[in-house]
C-alpha cells in the first residue's frame, strides 16, 4: 500500500506544487492512469509516476536487462562490457546486478577470491531473497554494495550487486513466501523493495538475469525499463526469441508498466560461418515486422555485432589492466565495444 501515492504526495515527492501536478496531466497524454479514484482524488502506483517523470526529465537511472534462455551466448560479458564502456569512456554512473547464480559478472568485476567472502558473509543477493522467503532482516544492502568494482584502471564508476549459487535453490522456494499481514508481498517485487533508495543514484543500471523466466528473471524485468538480448546468430541461440518477447509482453500487461524490447545484439559472430551470416540477414529482416501471426514485433537488430575473438573471450578473466582497449582488443574489438555502446545509449535515450 505504500507504493500508492496522490496528488499531495506526487507534488511532495518531486518538490513541486500540487497545480503543478494537475497540469502535469492534463497536458500529458502519457501521464500515469490512476489505479483507483477515491473521494480524496485520484490515486496511482509510485513507480508509474517515477518512470514518467523520468522519461519526461531525462534523469535518474536508465535500468535494462539482459537476457536470453539459451546460456552461452556471451550474454554476461557484453553486459559487464558496456557496463565499463558506459563508465569508462563515457563516464556514466553504472550499477551491475548480478541475478545469475552462475555469478559470472560478479567474478568478471571483484574476482572469485572476493566474491567467496562477500558469500561467506551473506553479502550477495541471495540474502535479499532469502529473507523474503523466511520473513527475516539479514539483508545488509550497504555491505553487499560492492563500489567501484572491477579490472580496469580507467573504469571508475561501476557498482556491483552480487550474485551467489544460492539462488538456484531460492528460485523455486520463492512461491512460498509469506505474503504479508494486508497480502502485499509478492515474490517478483523482491528486488525492487530491497534496492528501490540506490536505484537512482546511477545513470543506468544493468541487470544481467538468468537463461530462463523464473521469478528471479521477472524481478530484475519487474524494475526493468526495457532489455536486451544478446545472442550468437545461429538457430539454436536465436530460437527463443519470440518466447522470450511474448512473455515479457505478458508479464507487462500484468504489471501495467511497459517493458520495452530495446534490441538484439549478435555476439561471437563468425564471418566465414554461413549460418550466421544467414541468421544476420533473417534477423534484420524480421525487425520490426509481426512475429507468428500477433501484434508482437521482432526487436530490432543492433548495428553494431562482436566478432568471435579469444581476447573477448579472455576478457572475462578477473585480471588487471590499464585501459578497456587493452582488455578488449586491437584488432577491431574494442571499436565494436564502443559503437555498441554508443548505439545502446542512443537507442534508450528517454525509454
Amino acid at each position: 500500500m505504500d507504493d500508492l501515492v496522490g496528488i499531495a504526495e506526487i507534488a511532495k515527492m518531486f518538490d513541486v506544487s500540487s497545480a503543478a501536478v494537475t497540469n502535469w496531466r492534463s497536458r500529458s497524454e502519457d501521464f500515469p492512469k490512476p489505479v483507483a479514484i477515491l473521494k480524496s482524488g485520484p490515486v496511482f502506483q509510485a513507480e508509474h509516476v517515477k518512470k514518467w517523470y523520468r522519461r519526461r526529465n531525462k534523469m535518474a537511472a536508465t535500468v535494462i536487462s539482459s537476457i536470453n534462455l539459451k546460456g552461452g551466448v556471451a550474454k554476461t560479458t557484453t553486459t559487464v562490457g558496456l557496463a565499463q564502456a558506459l563508465s569508462g569512456v563515457f563516464n556514466k554512473r553504472v550499477l551491475v546486478i548480478d541475478l545469475d547464480p552462475q555469478t559470472n559478472a560478479t567474478t568478471m568485476l571483484i574476482g572469485e577470491e572476493k566474491w567467496f567472502a562477500l558469500n561467506q558473509e551473506g553479502y550477495t543477493l541471495a540474502t535479499l531473497f532469502e529473507d523474503a522467503i523466511d520473513d527475516s532482516s539479514n539483508f545488509n544492502l550497504l555491505k553487499t554494495l560492492q563500489k567501484s568494482v572491477g579490472n580496469v584502471n580507467e573504469v571508475k564508476s561501476v557498482d556491483l550487486l552480487p550474485s551467489s549459487l544460492n539462488l538456484i535453490d531460492l528460485q523455486d522456494r520463492l512461491i512460498t513466501m509469506p505474503a504479508g499481514k494486508y497480502q502485499t508481498r509478492n515474490p517478483v517485487n523482491i528486488l525492487r523493495r530491497g534496492i528501490k533508495d540506490i536505484v537512482d543514484d546511477y545513470d543506468y543500471v544493468l541487470i544481467d538475469c538468468p537463461p530462463n523466466l523464473g521469478y528471479i528473471t521477472l524481478n530484475g524485468l519487474r524494475i526493468s525499463d526495457g532489455y536486451i538480448i544478446p545472442t550468437i546468430p545461429d538457430v539454436m541461440s536465436t530460437y527463443g526469441i519470440p518466447q522470450i518477447v511474448t512473455r515479457v509482453a505478458e508479464f507487462s500487461g500484468e504489471i501495467e508498466d511497459e517493458i520495452i524490447p530495446i534490441g538484439i545484439v549478435a555476439t561471437k559472430v563468425r564471418g566465414q560461418a554461413a549460418i550466421h551470416t544467414r541468421t544476420m540477414n533473417k534477423m534484420h529482416n524480421d525487425a520490426g515486422k509481426p512475429m507468428g501471426g500477433s501484434k508482437l514485433l521482432y526487436p530490432l537488430v543492433f548495428d553494431a555485432y562482436f566478432s568471435e575473438s579469444a581476447q573477448i573471450a579472455e576478457a572475462a578473466e578477473y585480471q588487471e589492466y590499464s585501459t578497456l582497449r587493452q582488455k578488449w582488443g586491437y584488432q577491431g574489438q574494442y571499436n565494436s565495444l564502443v559503437e555498441f555502446t554508443e548505439e545502446f545509449m542512443r537507442l534508450t535515450e528517454g525509454v
